[in-house]
Protein backbone atom coordinates (compact mmCIF):
# COMPACT_ATOMS: atom_id res chain seq x y z
CA UNK A 1 0.00 0.00 0.00
CA UNK A 2 0.97 3.81 -0.43
CA UNK A 3 -0.74 4.56 2.32
CA UNK A 4 0.16 8.59 2.83
CA UNK A 5 2.50 8.92 0.20
CA UNK A 6 2.27 11.92 -2.13
CA UNK A 7 3.03 11.19 -5.84
CA UNK A 8 3.36 14.60 -8.08
CA UNK A 9 2.55 13.62 -11.52
CA UNK A 10 3.55 15.14 -14.90
CA UNK A 11 1.55 14.15 -17.66
CA UNK A 12 2.78 15.29 -21.27
CA UNK A 13 1.21 15.71 -24.35
CA UNK A 14 0.76 12.70 -26.43
CA UNK A 15 -2.11 9.73 -27.33
CA UNK A 16 -0.76 7.68 -24.26
CA UNK A 17 -1.97 10.68 -21.95
CA UNK A 18 -5.49 8.95 -21.41
CA UNK A 19 -3.60 5.88 -19.75
CA UNK A 20 -3.09 8.79 -16.86
CA UNK A 21 -6.15 8.39 -15.62
CA UNK A 22 -6.12 4.93 -14.81
CA UNK A 23 -2.17 5.25 -13.13
CA UNK A 24 -4.55 8.10 -11.21
CA UNK A 25 -6.91 5.38 -10.19
CA UNK A 26 -4.57 2.61 -8.79
CA UNK A 27 -2.53 5.07 -6.94
CA UNK A 28 -5.37 6.75 -5.18
CA UNK A 29 -6.63 3.00 -4.66
CA UNK A 30 -3.82 2.29 -2.95
CA UNK A 31 -3.86 4.93 -0.23
CA UNK A 32 -1.39 7.57 -2.45
CA UNK A 33 -1.90 11.37 -2.63
CA UNK A 34 -1.80 12.78 -6.60
CA UNK A 35 -1.38 15.70 -7.32
CA UNK A 36 -1.06 16.42 -11.40
CA UNK A 37 0.78 19.22 -13.38
CA UNK A 38 -0.05 19.00 -16.83
CA UNK A 39 1.98 20.56 -20.23
CA UNK A 40 -0.10 22.72 -22.35
CA UNK A 41 -0.16 19.78 -24.89
CA UNK A 42 -1.19 17.36 -22.72
CA UNK A 43 -4.46 19.39 -21.94
CA UNK A 44 -5.13 18.66 -25.97
CA UNK A 45 -5.70 14.87 -25.16
CA UNK A 46 -7.29 15.23 -21.22
CA UNK A 47 -9.74 17.42 -19.96
CA UNK A 48 -7.92 19.40 -16.42
CA UNK A 49 -11.22 19.31 -15.38
CA UNK A 50 -11.82 14.88 -15.69
CA UNK A 51 -8.14 14.92 -13.68
CA UNK A 52 -9.30 17.14 -11.07
CA UNK A 53 -12.75 15.65 -10.63
CA UNK A 54 -10.55 12.15 -9.57
CA UNK A 55 -8.05 13.81 -7.66
CA UNK A 56 -9.96 15.90 -5.87
CA UNK A 57 -7.38 19.27 -6.38
CA UNK A 58 -6.64 21.35 -9.02
CA UNK A 59 -4.37 20.56 -11.93
CA UNK A 60 -1.54 22.76 -12.15
CA UNK A 61 -0.44 24.20 -16.09
CA UNK A 62 0.80 27.35 -15.62
CA UNK A 63 4.16 28.85 -14.61
CA UNK A 64 2.87 32.34 -14.16
CA UNK A 65 0.25 31.33 -11.67
CA UNK A 66 0.54 34.75 -10.22
CA UNK A 67 -1.09 32.82 -6.62
CA UNK A 68 1.28 29.96 -6.77
CA UNK A 69 4.38 31.75 -7.77
CA UNK A 70 3.92 34.63 -5.51
CA UNK A 71 4.91 31.62 -2.91
CA UNK A 72 7.64 30.31 -5.74
CA UNK A 73 4.72 27.29 -6.40
CA UNK A 74 7.09 25.37 -8.66
CA UNK A 75 9.67 24.96 -5.79
CA UNK A 76 7.23 24.24 -3.44
CA UNK A 77 5.42 21.34 -5.41
CA UNK A 78 8.97 19.11 -5.59
CA UNK A 79 9.52 19.75 -1.70
CA UNK A 80 6.31 18.51 -1.23
CA UNK A 81 5.87 15.02 -2.92
CA UNK A 82 7.34 11.79 -2.13
CA UNK A 83 8.60 10.83 -5.79
CA UNK A 84 7.76 12.51 -9.38
CA UNK A 85 6.64 10.34 -11.53
CA UNK A 86 6.28 11.62 -15.63
CA UNK A 87 3.71 9.33 -17.61
CA UNK A 88 3.77 9.71 -20.31
CA UNK A 89 7.08 11.24 -21.24
CA UNK A 90 7.20 12.04 -24.54
CA UNK A 91 10.54 12.91 -26.50
CA UNK A 92 10.50 16.72 -25.69
CA UNK A 93 10.21 16.42 -21.78
CA UNK A 94 12.99 13.99 -21.84
CA UNK A 95 15.51 16.57 -24.40
CA UNK A 96 14.00 19.40 -21.78
CA UNK A 97 14.54 17.26 -18.59
CA UNK A 98 18.76 16.25 -20.01
CA UNK A 99 19.19 19.22 -21.35
CA UNK A 100 18.31 21.50 -18.32
CA UNK A 101 15.23 23.31 -20.17
CA UNK A 102 12.97 25.09 -17.59
CA UNK A 103 10.64 27.28 -19.93
CA UNK A 104 7.42 26.20 -18.92
CA UNK A 105 5.57 24.55 -15.36
CA UNK A 106 6.68 20.77 -15.68
CA UNK A 107 10.30 21.39 -17.23
CA UNK A 108 10.81 24.19 -14.39
CA UNK A 109 9.79 21.57 -11.54
CA UNK A 110 12.03 19.14 -12.71
CA UNK A 111 14.54 20.88 -12.67
CA UNK A 112 14.14 22.68 -9.31
CA UNK A 113 13.23 18.82 -7.57
CA UNK A 114 15.41 17.19 -5.43
CA UNK A 115 13.24 14.01 -4.79
CA UNK A 116 13.18 10.98 -6.81
CA UNK A 117 12.33 10.85 -10.52
CA UNK A 118 9.91 7.51 -12.39
CA UNK A 119 10.38 8.49 -16.08
CA UNK A 120 7.80 6.33 -18.50
CA UNK A 121 8.65 7.09 -22.17
CA UNK A 122 5.87 7.22 -24.63
CA UNK A 123 6.25 8.26 -28.65
CA UNK A 124 6.58 7.17 -31.85
CA UNK A 125 9.19 4.02 -32.20
CA UNK A 126 11.68 6.14 -34.39
CA UNK A 127 11.60 8.63 -32.27
CA UNK A 128 12.41 6.07 -29.74
CA UNK A 129 15.14 5.28 -31.78
CA UNK A 130 16.29 8.54 -33.01
CA UNK A 131 20.05 9.19 -31.63
CA UNK A 132 19.21 12.29 -30.25
CA UNK A 133 16.91 11.01 -27.89
CA UNK A 134 18.91 7.85 -27.08
CA UNK A 135 21.75 10.60 -26.16
CA UNK A 136 19.18 12.11 -24.04
CA UNK A 137 18.12 8.61 -22.09
CA UNK A 138 21.83 8.12 -21.60
CA UNK A 139 22.40 11.39 -20.05
CA UNK A 140 19.11 11.14 -17.50
CA UNK A 141 20.44 7.25 -16.47
CA UNK A 142 24.17 9.25 -15.45
CA UNK A 143 21.83 11.51 -13.72
CA UNK A 144 20.35 8.62 -12.14
CA UNK A 145 16.90 9.20 -13.00
CA UNK A 146 14.62 5.84 -12.67
CA UNK A 147 12.96 4.36 -15.50
CA UNK A 148 9.81 2.02 -16.42
CA UNK A 149 9.43 1.05 -19.99
CA UNK A 150 8.49 1.92 -22.42
CA UNK A 151 6.68 -1.28 -23.82
CA UNK A 152 7.05 -3.06 -27.20
CA UNK A 153 3.78 -3.17 -29.19
CA UNK A 154 1.50 -1.93 -31.46
CA UNK A 155 0.92 1.96 -31.21
CA UNK A 156 -1.50 4.56 -32.40
CA UNK A 157 0.31 5.41 -35.29
CA UNK A 158 0.09 1.48 -36.57
CA UNK A 159 4.10 1.50 -36.38
CA UNK A 160 5.21 -1.58 -33.99
CA UNK A 161 8.63 -1.87 -32.03
CA UNK A 162 9.52 0.08 -28.47
CA UNK A 163 7.57 3.26 -27.63
CA UNK A 164 4.44 2.22 -26.36
CA UNK A 165 3.86 3.75 -22.21
CA UNK A 166 3.95 0.90 -19.86
CA UNK A 167 0.87 -0.70 -18.80
CA UNK A 168 -0.11 1.46 -15.68
CA UNK A 169 -0.14 -1.46 -13.50
CA UNK A 170 3.65 -1.85 -14.44
CA UNK A 171 3.90 1.85 -13.49
CA UNK A 172 2.16 1.48 -10.07
CA UNK A 173 4.65 -1.37 -9.69
CA UNK A 174 7.79 0.85 -10.25
CA UNK A 175 6.23 3.25 -7.97
CA UNK A 176 5.68 1.22 -5.35
CA UNK A 177 9.21 -0.05 -5.11
CA UNK A 178 10.79 3.39 -5.06
CA UNK A 179 8.27 4.30 -2.52
CA UNK A 180 8.50 0.88 -0.60
CA UNK A 181 10.58 1.51 2.66
CA UNK A 182 11.19 -2.00 3.59
CA UNK A 183 14.66 -3.77 3.31
CA UNK A 184 15.32 -5.82 -0.54
CA UNK A 185 17.36 -7.71 -0.29
CA UNK A 186 18.15 -8.51 -3.72
CA UNK A 187 18.20 -5.56 -4.49
CA UNK A 188 21.03 -4.63 -7.42
CA UNK A 189 21.04 -8.34 -8.03
CA UNK A 190 19.89 -10.03 -11.05
CA UNK A 191 18.13 -13.49 -10.71
CA UNK A 192 17.63 -15.81 -13.55
CA UNK A 193 14.52 -18.10 -13.43
CA UNK A 194 13.48 -20.80 -15.60
CA UNK A 195 10.09 -22.29 -15.76
CA UNK A 196 7.68 -24.56 -17.23
CA UNK A 197 7.99 -27.26 -19.51
CA UNK A 198 9.79 -27.87 -23.04
CA UNK A 199 8.03 -28.86 -26.60
CA UNK A 200 10.00 -30.78 -28.35
CA UNK A 201 8.27 -31.13 -31.90
CA UNK A 202 7.43 -34.43 -33.61
CA UNK A 203 6.00 -33.38 -36.47
CA UNK A 204 4.11 -29.30 -37.17
CA UNK A 205 1.06 -30.70 -34.75
CA UNK A 206 2.39 -33.16 -32.24
CA UNK A 207 4.86 -32.77 -29.47
CA UNK A 208 6.93 -34.29 -26.44
CA UNK A 209 6.04 -32.47 -23.73
CA UNK A 210 5.45 -33.27 -19.74
CA UNK A 211 3.08 -32.05 -17.02
CA UNK A 212 4.66 -28.94 -15.93
CA UNK A 213 2.40 -25.56 -15.22
CA UNK A 214 5.11 -23.27 -14.70
CA UNK A 215 3.33 -22.25 -11.22
CA UNK A 216 6.74 -22.85 -9.20
CA UNK A 217 8.65 -20.83 -11.46
CA UNK A 218 6.82 -18.25 -12.02
CA UNK A 219 6.12 -17.91 -8.25
CA UNK A 220 9.99 -17.65 -7.52
CA UNK A 221 9.90 -14.94 -10.36
CA UNK A 222 7.48 -12.86 -8.35
CA UNK A 223 9.23 -13.85 -5.05
CA UNK A 224 12.59 -12.45 -6.57
CA UNK A 225 11.14 -9.32 -7.97
CA UNK A 226 9.25 -8.31 -4.53
CA UNK A 227 13.02 -8.98 -2.96
CA UNK A 228 14.57 -6.38 -5.20
CA UNK A 229 16.04 -8.57 -8.03
CA UNK A 230 16.17 -7.81 -11.43
CA UNK A 231 14.31 -10.94 -13.32
CA UNK A 232 14.82 -12.57 -16.26
CA UNK A 233 12.20 -15.44 -16.40
CA UNK A 234 13.30 -18.15 -19.35
CA UNK A 235 9.54 -19.91 -19.53
CA UNK A 236 8.53 -22.44 -21.79
CA UNK A 237 4.70 -23.12 -22.67
CA UNK A 238 2.74 -22.21 -20.21
CA UNK A 239 -0.98 -20.82 -19.76
CA UNK A 240 0.15 -18.40 -16.70
CA UNK A 241 0.26 -14.38 -16.79
CA UNK A 242 3.72 -13.60 -16.09
CA UNK A 243 4.62 -11.37 -13.21
CA UNK A 244 4.42 -7.56 -13.99
CA UNK A 245 8.50 -6.03 -13.62
CA UNK A 246 10.08 -9.09 -14.54
CA UNK A 247 12.12 -9.29 -17.99
CA UNK A 248 9.92 -12.66 -19.51
CA UNK A 249 11.73 -14.76 -22.42
CA UNK A 250 9.28 -16.87 -24.05
CA UNK A 251 10.73 -20.01 -26.06
CA UNK A 252 9.51 -23.70 -26.87
CA UNK A 253 12.05 -25.94 -27.10
CA UNK A 254 14.89 -27.32 -24.75
CA UNK A 255 17.99 -25.84 -27.01
CA UNK A 256 16.22 -22.65 -27.36
CA UNK A 257 15.96 -22.67 -23.27
CA UNK A 258 19.80 -22.86 -23.75
CA UNK A 259 20.27 -20.03 -25.61
CA UNK A 260 18.29 -17.80 -24.09
CA UNK A 261 19.69 -18.89 -20.34
CA UNK A 262 23.08 -18.36 -21.79
CA UNK A 263 22.53 -14.81 -23.24
CA UNK A 264 20.80 -13.96 -20.17
CA UNK A 265 23.80 -15.05 -17.88
CA UNK A 266 25.59 -13.09 -16.19
CA UNK A 267 23.29 -13.27 -12.90
CA UNK A 268 23.86 -13.46 -9.50
CA UNK A 269 21.54 -16.77 -8.62
CA UNK A 270 20.05 -19.10 -11.14
CA UNK A 271 17.17 -21.36 -10.00
CA UNK A 272 16.63 -24.08 -12.54
CA UNK A 273 12.63 -24.61 -11.96
CA UNK A 274 11.65 -25.55 -15.88
CA UNK A 275 11.00 -29.55 -16.57
CA UNK A 276 12.94 -29.37 -19.29
CA UNK A 277 12.59 -32.30 -21.61
CA UNK A 278 15.28 -35.40 -21.83
CA UNK A 279 15.01 -35.77 -25.49
CA UNK A 280 13.86 -34.14 -29.00
CA UNK A 281 13.50 -35.85 -32.03
CA UNK A 282 16.00 -36.04 -34.71
CA UNK A 283 13.35 -36.75 -37.53
CA UNK A 284 10.25 -34.85 -37.15
CA UNK A 285 8.04 -35.05 -39.80
CA UNK A 286 8.32 -31.50 -41.77
CA UNK A 287 4.20 -32.40 -42.06
CA UNK A 288 2.20 -34.33 -40.12
CA UNK A 289 3.25 -37.97 -39.79
CA UNK A 290 0.21 -40.56 -41.19
CA UNK A 291 -0.65 -43.58 -39.53
CA UNK A 292 1.22 -46.72 -41.51
CA UNK A 293 -0.84 -49.04 -43.52
CA UNK A 294 -0.80 -52.05 -40.44
CA UNK A 295 -1.70 -48.94 -37.92
CA UNK A 296 1.64 -48.52 -36.40
CA UNK A 297 3.25 -45.15 -36.13
CA UNK A 298 7.12 -44.53 -37.36
CA UNK A 299 9.55 -45.12 -35.33
CA UNK A 300 11.28 -41.84 -33.62
CA UNK A 301 14.95 -41.03 -33.79
CA UNK A 302 15.69 -39.16 -30.26
CA UNK A 303 18.99 -37.21 -29.21
CA UNK A 304 19.32 -36.13 -26.01
CA UNK A 305 18.42 -32.43 -25.13
CA UNK A 306 21.30 -30.10 -23.11
CA UNK A 307 21.34 -30.34 -19.63
CA UNK A 308 20.51 -26.38 -18.68
CA UNK A 309 21.13 -26.59 -15.08
CA UNK A 310 24.62 -28.32 -15.78
CA UNK A 311 25.48 -25.72 -18.53
CA UNK A 312 24.63 -23.15 -15.98
CA UNK A 313 26.47 -24.70 -12.90
CA UNK A 314 29.71 -25.67 -14.72
CA UNK A 315 29.71 -22.53 -16.86
CA UNK A 316 33.62 -21.48 -16.82
CA UNK A 317 33.31 -17.60 -16.91
CA UNK A 318 29.75 -16.60 -15.67
CA UNK A 319 28.63 -19.11 -13.11
CA UNK A 320 26.22 -17.72 -10.67
CA UNK A 321 26.95 -17.32 -7.17
CA UNK A 322 24.19 -19.63 -6.14
CA UNK A 323 22.88 -22.05 -8.85
CA UNK A 324 19.99 -24.41 -7.98
CA UNK A 325 18.17 -27.04 -9.48
CA UNK A 326 15.24 -29.05 -9.54
CA UNK A 327 14.41 -32.44 -9.35
CA UNK A 328 10.63 -33.91 -9.87
CA UNK A 329 11.03 -37.62 -8.94
CA UNK A 330 8.90 -40.56 -8.58
CA UNK A 331 10.85 -43.11 -6.59
CA UNK A 332 13.62 -42.69 -4.47
CA UNK A 333 13.52 -38.77 -4.20
CA UNK A 334 16.22 -37.81 -1.73
CA UNK A 335 18.98 -40.63 -3.99
CA UNK A 336 17.58 -39.40 -6.98
CA UNK A 337 18.30 -35.55 -6.25
CA UNK A 338 21.60 -36.09 -4.18
CA UNK A 339 23.10 -37.73 -8.10
CA UNK A 340 21.52 -34.54 -9.99
CA UNK A 341 23.49 -32.21 -7.57
CA UNK A 342 27.18 -33.74 -8.72
CA UNK A 343 25.99 -33.97 -11.79
CA UNK A 344 24.83 -31.16 -12.48
CA UNK A 345 27.14 -29.01 -10.25
CA UNK A 346 24.91 -27.08 -8.57
CA UNK A 347 24.40 -25.78 -4.92
CA UNK A 348 20.98 -26.89 -3.93
CA UNK A 349 18.34 -29.38 -5.36
CA UNK A 350 14.87 -28.41 -5.19
CA UNK A 351 13.32 -32.15 -4.76
CA UNK A 352 9.85 -32.81 -4.71
CA UNK A 353 7.72 -35.94 -5.23
CA UNK A 354 5.54 -35.76 -8.31
CA UNK A 355 3.42 -39.15 -8.22
CA UNK A 356 -0.15 -38.32 -9.84
CA UNK A 357 -1.63 -39.12 -6.03
CA UNK A 358 0.60 -35.89 -4.76
CA UNK A 359 -1.32 -33.48 -6.64
CA UNK A 360 1.41 -31.51 -7.14
CA UNK A 361 2.71 -31.57 -11.15
CA UNK A 362 0.36 -28.75 -12.37
CA UNK A 363 -0.87 -28.25 -8.61
CA UNK A 364 -1.17 -24.82 -6.47
CA UNK A 365 0.63 -26.41 -3.76
CA UNK A 366 4.21 -27.99 -3.09
CA UNK A 367 6.17 -30.17 -0.54
CA UNK A 368 10.01 -30.16 -1.34
CA UNK A 369 13.11 -31.21 0.20
CA UNK A 370 16.08 -28.88 -0.17
CA UNK A 371 18.84 -30.85 -0.71
CA UNK A 372 22.75 -29.94 -0.01
CA UNK A 373 26.19 -31.51 0.16
CA UNK A 374 26.15 -31.80 3.59
CA UNK A 375 22.19 -31.57 4.27
CA UNK A 376 18.52 -32.56 3.62
CA UNK A 377 16.06 -30.44 5.04
CA UNK A 378 12.43 -31.22 4.42
CA UNK A 379 9.45 -28.71 4.36
CA UNK A 380 5.79 -29.28 4.86
CA UNK A 381 3.17 -28.75 2.69
CA UNK A 382 2.13 -25.43 1.43
CA UNK A 383 1.82 -22.67 -1.42
CA UNK A 384 3.93 -22.60 -3.95
CA UNK A 385 3.83 -18.79 -3.50
CA UNK A 386 4.93 -19.55 0.41
CA UNK A 387 7.39 -21.68 -1.22
CA UNK A 388 8.69 -19.56 -3.21
CA UNK A 389 8.91 -16.51 -0.94
CA UNK A 390 11.07 -18.90 1.71
CA UNK A 391 13.46 -20.38 -0.81
CA UNK A 392 13.71 -16.92 -1.89
CA UNK A 393 14.64 -15.14 1.25
CA UNK A 394 17.31 -18.18 2.20
CA UNK A 395 18.73 -17.85 -1.27
CA UNK A 396 19.18 -14.29 -0.16
CA UNK A 397 20.94 -15.16 3.00
CA UNK A 398 23.04 -17.09 1.29
CA UNK A 399 24.23 -14.90 -0.94
CA UNK A 400 24.48 -11.85 1.53
CA UNK A 401 26.62 -14.03 3.15
CA UNK A 402 28.57 -15.67 1.08
CA UNK A 403 28.01 -19.25 2.39
CA UNK A 404 29.98 -21.90 0.87
CA UNK A 405 27.14 -24.68 0.32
Amino acid sequence: MLENKRVLLVISGGIAAFKALDIIRLLLKEGAGVQVIMTKAATEFVAPLTIATLTGKPVLTDLFDLTRESEIGHIELSRAADLVVVAPATANLIAKMANGIADDLPSTMLLATDKPVLVAPAMNVRMWYHPATQRNLATLQEDGQHFVGPAVGMMACNEEGPGRLSEPEDILLAIKAMLDDSPKPLAGRHVLITAGPTHEPIDPVRYIANRSSGKQGYALATAARDAGARVTLVSGPVALEPPRGVEIIRVETAREMKAAVSAALPADIAIMAAAVADWHVTNQGAEKIKKQADGSFPALQFEENPDIARFVGTHPDKRPKLVVGFAAETQDLEANAARKLTKKGVDWIIANDVSPQTGIMGGDHNMIKIIRSDSIEAWQDMSKQDVASRLIARLSEALEESIEI
